[in-house]
């Protein structure tokens, strides 16, 4: 895709289309340009469709495309302007060509599509809009590669999870008979091949998978030195000829797990002896054991006591994964197993081919206005291609603006709403510290008086040698004055004994 320089200096239509420049791409148009004319140029030929692809010129894409430039022009190699922008990654560019009837398609000299080509690339973008659009997933190349084989083997991992997820295959083989295990292996792509591993029923087939040369993947890892890979398949085998030394090297409620053993799990797990979400070396939880062996009973309870289905092993297998790849079908629906809907109803087919079947014969008035309804269609067709065009260009439509005028409103009211309620939250913080001051000042004079309280209680209970010390005095004067006033009464004196002499 290299393009000589200009000699003469004046800029073409293609250098126009690259630069993005629609002024001057309608005033060369008008002079005479030609909007299919192929660029002499360039080794590819390009259209200026195909620079505009190339470039991600949107709004030159968008006015060739009006003013009838050929959709599905190709190159000598077999590119169209699909093909161009799927290998570049402009996600804007295939929607724009696919709102124009673009053949999706379409293939190459290679027989590619350009789902191949953007999964090719990486482009997962690209590949999600080009799988809405109907892209064929199963489509060979010429060396009998799917999509997912284009994927596996340039490493592509979220392209090749992306396809598995709309119903890719990837037991299938290629013309030499390999999987895409022997691609990604052969090409040293570990995460690809861990979540090929991870994914496939059977393990014991996916490491022991022929091609017509009678190479594994381990071997073709082997023989192109990809030591992660080697290092990966010989754990797997590893785990494939000695499990039940691979079981043993376990915690006990693993053990128990992979033997069924509930009783033993549920005595481990309530007295806290071991985690419920424990992993042992590898990564695996008491779910993964249970979910490989189809013990349901183990299964259920473990869900039922909150166990994560989630966490991963070392290979990246949740619970789910393992119970596929084991071909536990109960434990796998158990865990939300995806069922196959892909089913087409036959009698809905049958009544259509019927109506089509048994149709009348039309007067010439009712001709008239199924050609006047195919009008209406095709403008209404054209006006939606142009609205697509209008929103990509960052235009808006009556209808888009009405909505974002609600939208605004209502989010302008939700914005009050919150701000009243900040307000009400600062009043009650306010009112809360007002509380909590008065509180404070509550047990401030609680304490104050229980204080003094217990100050008066321990004045009225000091000792009596300290607190009768000057009451003698205190009786004897009085007792003196009482005996005065009697004798005074009675004239009768009173003599004082001394107690010794008595």
């Amino acid at each position: 895709m290299t393009q000589s320089k200009d000699k003469q200096g004046s800029p073409t239509i293609y250098d126009i289309v690259q630069a993005n420049n629609v002024k001057e791409l309608e005033l060369i148009v008008g002079r005479g340009a030609n909007v299919n004319e192929v660029d002499a140029r360039n080794e590819d030929k390009f259209t200026p469709l195909h620079w505009a692809a190339h470039s991600g010129s949107l709004e030159c894409m968008h006015w060739l495309l009006w003013q009838g430039a050929d959709v599905d022009a190709t190159t000598p190699k077999g590119w169209t302007p699909i093909h161009i922008a799927s290998i570049r990654g402009h996600d804007a560019c295939v929607q724009s060509l696919l709102n124009n009837n673009a053949n999706i398609n379409t293939r190459d000299r290679r027989n590619q599509t350009c789902l191949h080509m953007a999964c090719a690339h990486g482009n997962s973008f690209v590949v999600h809009t080009l799988l809405r659009g109907g892209a064929d997933i199963h489509h060979l190349d010429v060396n009998g590669w799917t999509p997912a084989f284009t994927a596996a083997y340039h490493g592509r991992l979220g392209c090749l999870q992306m396809l598995v997820k709309w119903g890719s295959k990837l037991d299938d083989v290629d013309n030499e008979g390999n999987t895409v295990a022997h691609l990604t292996a052969m090409e040293g792509h570990l995460p690809c091949l861990k979540f090929i591993v991870s994914i496939n029923r059977d393990i014991s087939a996916v490491l022991g998978a022929r091609n017509d040369h009678g190479d594994t993947p381990k071997s073709l890892a082997e023989q192109f030195f990809k030591e992660d890979c080697c290092t990966y398949l010989n754990a797997l085998e590893w785990e494939q000829d000695h499990p039940e030394q691979a079981e043993n090297l376990a915690f006990p409620a693993h053990v128990a797990a992979y033997n069924g053993d509930l009783e033993h799990v549920k005595l481990l797990i309530e007295q806290g002896v071991v985690n419920i979400n424990e992993r042992d070396e590898r990564g695996a939880t008491l779910a993964h054991k249970a979910a490989g062996q189809g013990h349901l009973k183990i299964l259920q309870w473990l869900l039922e006591m909150g166990a994560s289905m989630e966490l991963t092993t070392q290979s990246g297998e949740t619970a789910k994964d393992v119970a596929r790849r084991f071909s536990q079908l109960a434990c796998l629906k158990i865990l939300g197993g995806d069922a196959d809907k892909s089913e087409i109803n036959p009698q809905r087919l049958l009544n259509e081919s019927a109506k089509q079947g048994h149709r009348k014969k039309l007067t010439p008035r009712e001709e008239e206005r199924l050609r006047a309804k195919a009008k209406l269609e095709e403008l209404e067709k054209h006006i939606n291609i142009a609205k697509k065009n209008y929103r990509q260009l960052g235009g808006k439509i009556d209808e888009e603006e009405q909505i974002e005028k609600i939208e605004q409103t209502t989010q302008k009211r939700i914005d009050e709403l919150e701000a009243q309620l900040e307000l009400e939250r600062l009043k009650r913080e306010k009112r809360e510290a007002e509380l909590d001051a008065c509180r404070n000042e509550i047990v401030h004079l609680v304490a104050t008086l229980r204080s003094y309280e217990d100050k008066i209680r321990r004045s009225q209970q000091r000792p009596p040698s300290r607190t009768c010390e000057p009451k003698p005095k205190k009786s004897s004067s009085d007792s003196q004055k009482r005996q005065k006033h009697s004798e005074k009464e009675t004239g009768v004196v009173f003599m004082r004994r001394n107690s010794v002499n008595s």
